[in-house]
């Protein structure tokens, strides 16, 4: 299975990013992915005023996001925000190609390191999950990446491979952070990760004015990353911009698991295994 992961810096403008988003995905579908997944916050960066750029997901930035996937005859994963009750939204991943329509709202927000994403941003609970060409991916946006519970979700859902969308906040060890999570998760459940996050701002795209000006806002800090089931890094992008294609060998996960029988051998909850679900154990998130 090829992917591409497009790690990019997102503007306020909405149409604007959308843009980029076409651009990057036929050169994706150039490329022989079948999947290209952008960031988190595609829509329109953080630091922007979310409630006035939220838009349903039969709204007109959604719509023209599925055009250009279908255009492009792959899957397209993308972040945006979607209206919640209470003047607050949702953080959405919308997965959109032949075949595929599926939402994913952040379970888990970064109230944490001084910023309050749930201020204004209203928390998921659903579980979900894609299927592209045979193959299954969970979904997953930034903060997600610190609980664990999660990728074993997706793994028991039979994904094997997750999808995770970040826009992460700089600062001292942020990077050391991102890069020990997104292995930590691939091990922890034995998927695939495939980790894209906004570009750093101040790595010169010059298509992202105003991005880098966003205040204490997590506008990124790039190093995209494809880590296998056995928590090694594949491929790596750097700070700036850039396009990372790469193949994932469905196969390699059974074999891993075969090694490393983590997620047979758990014991949490009621016993039964994982806990997801029960209330008790690991978490509870809803199966979509």
């Amino acid at each position: 299975m090829r992917i591409a992961l497009s790690q990019l810096t997102t503007g306020p403008e909405p149409a604007r990013n959308l843009d980029l988003l076409a651009a990057e995905t036929a050169r994706a579908a150039s490329a022989g992915a079948r999947v290209v997944v952008f960031p988190e916050a595609s829509m329109a960066c953080f630091g922007t005023p979310l409630t006035p750029v939220a838009e349903p997901l039969d709204g007109p930035w959604a719509t023209a996001l599925r055009a250009l996937a279908a255009d492009a005859g792959i899957t397209v994963v993308a972040g945006m925000f979607t209206p919640a009750p209470g003047g607050r939204v949702a953080n959405t991943l919308l997965a959109t190609g032949p075949g595929v329509d599926t939402a994913y709202d952040k379970i888990h927000l970064y109230d944490a390191f001084g910023y309050r994403e749930s201020d204004s941003v209203a928390a998921g609970s659903r579980v979900a999950t894609i299927d592209v060409d045979g193959v299954r991916f969970g979904l997953a946006t930034c903060y997600d990446v610190r609980f664990p519970e999660l990728f074993r979700a997706h793994a028991d859902a039979g994904a094997v491979a997750t999808l995770l969308a970040a826009s992460w906040g700089a600062g001292p060890g942020k990077r050391e952070q991102w890069e020990l999570l997104v292995r930590a998760r691939a091990l922890d459940a034995t998927v695939w990760v495939a980790a894209v996050g906004q570009a750093d701002p101040a790595a010169g795209d010059p298509a992202a004015t105003g991005a880098a000006a966003q205040g204490s806002a997590p506008t990124g800090i790039g190093y995209s990353a494809v880590v296998g089931p056995d928590g090694t890094v594949r491929e790596r992008l750097g700070a700036g911009p850039g396009l990372l294609v790469a193949e994932l060998d469905v196969a390699e996960v059974a074999a891993v698991r075969e090694k490393i029988p983590v997620l047979a051998n758990r014991r949490l909850g009621d016993g039964t295994g994982s806990g997801i679900g029960t209330g008790r154990g690991a978490g509870a998130y809803e199966q979509a």
